[in-house]
């Protein structure tokens, strides 16, 4: 974990508890929680405990910015992975896109429920009892998430594994050494936990590739960044500016950018004077 996630880490923690206490506080002051009281309607509480994670509210802006970043669409399908009270997911079923939230608290999920009810959203806005790392989340085409850094490192491997070009985007946690593809800020009125990270996960390209023209590419592959040697005419050419983004590939070799399109183990694209190329990975 990054020093920086450790300091919002703990901060999270620290503010959430702290929070909690005062608000416990007013309550049994002002008798709301006594013996024999009438049971009211459930309010969640922040800093209130789950099971991976203390709830803390995402804040309507960082939510909106989330979703633009996700740039979703009525074709997508969203997955928030610790919905809390399903505002992100009510939010994107509110802007046309079918939504599923995975929550570990009983009261929440309903609580959520009832506002996908209320909003009139209900009929793509829905709600999982459950825990996330039982969930199974792989037809996601848009991730979302709220949660601590070793939570992340532990859901990178699934989110890895995902379908190339799906997109991912985490409330003020990273994924350590996986650099996200855009970072961005909420709007002014956001107080706290006001940065989102975004990223595309990547087609697995490493290995040896054959071009048509029987020349070979190379491929070392860390996350959406890739080094290696284009090797053509008895020469071996060092690729540069060799990144993917989702299931498109980009690099320069021997004077010319080569853009593509991966499909498991084929590449189809064009180089820089418009030609086309294509490849089939090596067994």
């Amino acid at each position: 974990m990054t020093s920086s996630n450790r300091r919002l880490a703990f901060q999270l923690l620290l503010a959430a508890s702290m929070f909690a206490l005062a608000l416990g506080g007013a309550h049994a002051k002002d008798g709301q929680a006594g013996p024999g009281s009438k049971a009211a309607a459930y309010e969640p509480t922040v800093g209130q405990a789950g099971k991976d994670v203390v709830w803390v509210p995402t804040p309507e802006s960082l939510v909106d910015q989330m979703l633009r970043m996700a740039e979703i669409t009525p074709e997508d399908y969203l997955v928030d992975l610790g919905s809390g009270d399903g505002r992100t997911v009510i939010t994107a079923a509110q802007r046309g896109t079918r939504a599923h939230g995975v929550e570990f608290n009983a009261d929440m999920v309903r609580l959520s429920r009832q506002a996908a009810q209320n909003a009139g959203v209900a009929d793509r806005a829905t709600f999982t009892e459950g825990d996330i790392f039982e969930f199974d989340f792989s037809d996601a085409t848009v991730v979302t998430l709220f949660l601590l850094p070793d939570l992340n490192l532990r859901l990178r491997p699934l989110l890895l594994d995902m379908k190339p070009g799906t997109r991912i985007v985490s409330n003020s946690f990273d994924m350590d050494d996986w650099a996200p593809d855009d970072s961005a800020e909420a709007a002014l009125e956001c107080k706290s936990y006001c940065r989102a990270y975004k990223w595309i996960v990547p087609a697995k390209v490493e290995g040896t590739w054959t071009l048509d023209n029987k020349a070979t590419l190379t491929l070392n592959q860390t996350y959406q960044k890739l080094d290696g040697y284009l090797a053509m005419d008895g020469a071996q050419h060092a690729i540069s500016e060799a990144a993917m983004q989702g299931p498109r590939i980009t690099f320069t070799a021997n004077g010319q950018q080569f853009t593509g399109e991966v499909n498991a183990d084929r590449m189809t694209g064009s180089d820089s004077n418009g030609k086309a190329w294509n490849a089939m990975r090596q067994p």
